[in-house]
């Protein structure tokens, strides 16, 4: 039930447009959460992810998916931090559209994780294949 809610809410911020964490501020900034889930990858606090139906350093969720879930954004090489293995890092696109990659995935964040440290998008197929946060070594953690 809770999943629910969060979907119908999520769904009702990408109709208003929510938007892709800007780039302009600078390289993204990657770092580390533990959880019960393991050591996964954050910007900002806030947890990133990477969708199934991506191809290596090629997005495929644009439109109302990028909507509901933003890609990162960097301006400048993607910056690790401790535990960030920064020869995985890099990015795809061009210009203020560069999105960071890790491990050749694209990296997203989720408009339905409302504070830091959330992982409401774990193990969600929505847009045609399932989202994961992405472990320290580059892959999702199931």
């Amino acid at each position: 039930m809770k999943r629910v809610a969060v979907l119908i809410a999520v769904c009702a911020l990408a109709a208003l447009g929510t938007s892709a964490m800007a780039a302009g501020n600078g390289p993204a900034t990657i770092g580390t959460r533990h959880t019960s889930l393991g050591t996964f990858l954050v910007s900002a606090g806030r947890t990133l992810y990477l969708f199934e139906a991506d191809g290596r350093n090629q997005s495929a969720c644009t439109g109302p998916c990028a909507g509901t879930w933003p890609p990162l954004l960097t301006d400048g090489r993607p910056k690790a931090t401790a535990g960030v293995k920064a020869s995985l890092l890099g990015t795809t696109g061009s210009g203020s559209d560069e999105q960071v990659t890790y491990n050749g995935h694209p990296l997203y964040l989720y408009s339905g994780d409302t504070k830091r440290g959330d992982t409401n998008s774990q193990n969600l197929k929505l847009f045609g294949a399932k989202w994961y946060v992405v472990s320290v070594g580059g892959t999702a953690i199931r």
